[in-house]
């Protein structure tokens, strides 16, 4: 994507340091950052801040959404409840270029206590960067809403 847009962030206690890291990585690049995440280390539901940034997207308050909890799981499986939103547990660059070229993912899910800060910002980047190729896989992204 060529032009700046707004990105919903939310993230369990495992997630905070990341985040603020993704946060400025970000905002640097010139993109508008929610942050819907807990901000310290206290012990907080995943759900909670999982949700808000799939509301963030359903209500077009922001374009994408990172979350992040430990494992990527937990927090992925939330935002997955919603209809209209595909979000795309990545630990490498390469899934978070597939997950938006092949899946139309508008939610990057990260892991992170099983991903470097390096590597989460790689996927953050391509995630912003790349966008769906629709054609053969449109018709399978159709599909994923019951």
């Amino acid at each position: 994507m060529n032009k700046i847009f707004t990105i919903s962030i939310g993230n369990d206690h495992a997630g905070y340091d990341l985040k603020f890291e993704i946060k400025k990585h970000l905002e640097d690049k010139g993109f508008n950052v929610l942050n819907n995440g807990c901000d310290g280390p206290e012990s907080v539901d995943y759900p909670d801040f999982g949700h808000a940034v799939a509301k963030d997207i359903i209500g077009k308050k922001a374009e994408r959404g990172i979350v992040i909890c430990g494992s990527g799981n937990g927090i992925n499986m939330s935002v997955n409840k919603h209809i209209g939103i595909r979000s795309a547990l990545c630990w490498n660059s390469e899934l978070a270029i597939l997950g938006v070229k092949h899946n139309n993912a508008n939610i990057l899910a990260l892991p992170a206590r099983f991903i470097s800060k390096e590597e989460a910002l790689k996927c953050v980047i391509e995630f912003v960067s790349n966008e769906f190729e629709g054609g053969r896989h449109e018709k399978r992204v159709n599909k994923i809403n019951c």
